[in-house]
Formats: C-alpha cells, structure tokens, sequence
C-alpha cells in the first residue's frame, strides 16, 4: 500500500513538474494591438499594398513598351512606304513643272478628227485621275505618318509619367520598410510583433482582400439598379419644368441595398456631414468605406464615388488601395439610365438624404 501511495506521488509530481515546465510556453500570448503596435501593423498592411501597385505599374510599363517598340516598327515600315510614295509625287509634280503635260493638250487641241479627239481627252483622264490619286495617297500617308508620330510622342509622355509613378511609390514602400525596420529594432517584443504582422499579412490576403472586393462588386451591381429602383419609386424624384431632384433617405437606400444582396444585412450606409459612410461587420471581418460623390461629365455625365478612406479590421488601407478598387468597380450612378437627356448637375450628403439635382438638356 505505502508502495503504491509512492508510485502516486512521483506520477503527480512528474506531470506537475511537466505542466510548470510548458506554462510559461503556453501562457505567453502575442501582444495586445497598443496605439505603436497597431500602427507598425498598420505599416506592414501598407506595404504589402504598395507593392501590388509597383507590380500593376511595372506590367503597365511593360504593357506600354511593347506597345512602343510596335510603334515604332510600323513608322519604320510607314518611312519607306512615303519614301517611295513621295518619288511618285515628285515625278508627277515635276512633269507638271517640266511642262511635259502641255503636250498632251497640245495634240488635243490640233486632233483632225473627233475621234481623235475623244481618244486623247480619255488618255488625258486617265493620267491626271492617276496623277491625283498619286499626289491624294501621298498626302494620306504623310498625314498617317504624322499622327502616329504623334501618338508615339503621347505614349513616351505616358511612359515617362508611369516611371514617375513607379520611382514615387518604390520610394515610399522604401520609407515604409525603413520606418518599420527602425521602429522593430531594438524592441524587446519584435519577434512576437513580427509573427502578428504575418498572421495580419496572411488573413488580409486570404480572407481580408476577398471580403472587400465582394462587398464592392455588391455595390457596383446595387449602383447598377439605383435608376430603375428610382423610377419605381417616384416619391423620391421631384420635378419642377425642366429640373429634377432625386432625394434619396439613408433608412431607403440600405432597405433598398438589402433587396438587392443580402450581405447588405450585415452592412449599411450613414449619411454625415457631405460624407458618405458605409460600414459592416461579418464574422471576423470589419470593413468601412467612407468617401463622397462628385459630379463628373467625362467619359459620361454621372455621379461618381471617390474612397475616400478603407478600413479593415481597424487598419486603414492605402491611398493604392483605394484607387485599384475605384478602378475594378464602378459605384457611379448615371442619371441618362433613367431618361437619356438627364445629366447631373450637382449632388450633396444632407440631413440624412443624398441629394442629386439634374436638369434635362436638349
């Protein structure tokens, strides 16, 4: 019995000792986000943003240099091709000048017979028909050549400004990586917030990044509805001769962004100070949107929305971000899918409404 009670006591003691040899393994836990962690995190979002945009700006760049260096290849084939056309202009220019034409008119005028005559007068018709046409293809080619002179010139112009975006934005993810560098070096914690920048990196590129292009796709699609959903709703269009007011309540538009995808349930829009916010939560995943309408009359007459500000999970996203997602989904509202000759005059956030006035032009 007391060899048993032993035997108990070293099996207690030989798994105490093993839990209060891994305690301290498992109760170490990664820091909680403070104001200087969150924003190294913030950082390190930043410059995996970044550097999909030096990606998008070098395929750009290499896009466009191909596009020039084809350019380039057909002006070389267009030089030749007027090199030769301009001898035949020349040659016909030059018989004109050398009054070698003259006498054609001149057995024209002293034909003995009418015959005679008609049969020059269709000789003459042709050559100069083919002489006009020489001197017409030669000026055709030469005004081609000079409009894809001026093309290229434009598309170097474009190349020098992608450069100037690809040094500014190398430079600023440099600034970032030093910034962060500098900030993590000597800090007791920097392995444990090495590990969060990966495991945030990581859930933004797997779950983070897909959630926010979904909810704009949703968007882009509800925006596409917006003119038929108004004209279904005719207390929200006022109509004074030729002006229109399109008055759009906050509570409306959410109601009307759910009938249209119900994630919009966890989603919803609040309208402040001339700022539109659009904000939700799914999960894990918390995302806002805030930004503002402008009216824009190029390519089409619309309302557009600019981002104004992306947040997710707390960490707001780049200015690169916000663009790229401007750019892939088109959150415009364009008043001419409602009756073609509406075009927006101006648009404002007030007392709760989104305000849109348009006149019709004729």
């Amino acid at each position: 019995m007391t060899v048993e009670r032993i035997a108990t006591a070293c099996i207690v003691l030989l798994v105490s000792a093993l839990f209060m040899t891994r305690l301290p393994i498992v109760a170490e836990q990664l820091p909680t986000p403070t104001e200087d962690v969150h924003s190294l995190l913030e950082k390190s979002l930043s410059v995996i943003e970044i550097d999909k945009e030096i990606s998008r700006i070098q395929s750009e760049k290499q896009t466009l240099l191909l596009t020039m260096t084809e350019a380039e290849k057909q002006l070389a084939i267009q030089e030749q091709t007027i090199s030769n056309k301009r001898e035949q202009a020349g040659d016909v220019l030059r018989a004109y000048y050398m009054g070698e034409r003259d006498q054609l008119y001149s057995a024209l005028l002293t034909s003995k017979s009418w015959s005679n005559f008609f049969r020059i007068l269709d000789y003459i018709d042709i050559i100069v028909s083919q002489d006009k046409h020489t001197l017409n293809e030669y000026i055709g080619h030469y005004e081609q050549l000079k409009n894809n002179y001026g093309l290229l010139e434009g598309k170097q112009a474009e190349l020098i400004y992608i450069e100037q975006k690809l040094q500014d934005q190398k430079k600023r993810v440099l600034a970032l990586e030093s910034d962060l560098a500098g900030q993590l070096d000597g800090r007791s914690d920097s392995d444990k917030i090495k590990l969060m920048i990966e495991e945030l990196t990581s859930f933004w590129e797997k779950e983070g990044l897909s959630e926010v292009r979904e909810y704009f796709k949703a968007l882009s699609t509800a925006m596409g509805e917006l003119p038929s959903w108004i004209q279904d709703n005719k207390d929200l269009l006022e109509i004074k001769g030729f002006q229109y007011t399109i008055r759009v309540p906050e509570d409306k538009l959410n109601a009307f962004l759910i009938e249209q995808d119900e994630k919009f349930k966890h989603f919803s829009f609040q309208f402040k100070d001339n700022k539109i916010t659009a904000s939700g939560k799914r999960d894990n995943i918390e995302i806002s949107i805030t930004g503002q309408y402008s009216v824009e009359n190029e390519p089409v007459n619309g309302i557009l929305f600019h981002v104004d500000e992306l947040v997710f999970n707390g960490f707001v996203l780049p200015d690169t971000t916000r663009a790229a997602l401007e750019e892939e989904f088109d959150l415009g509202f364009y008043p001419g899918l409602i009756l073609e000759m509406l075009k927006a005059k101006s648009v404002e956030v007030k007392d709760g409404e989104l305000i849109i006035k348009l006149s019709i032009t004729l």
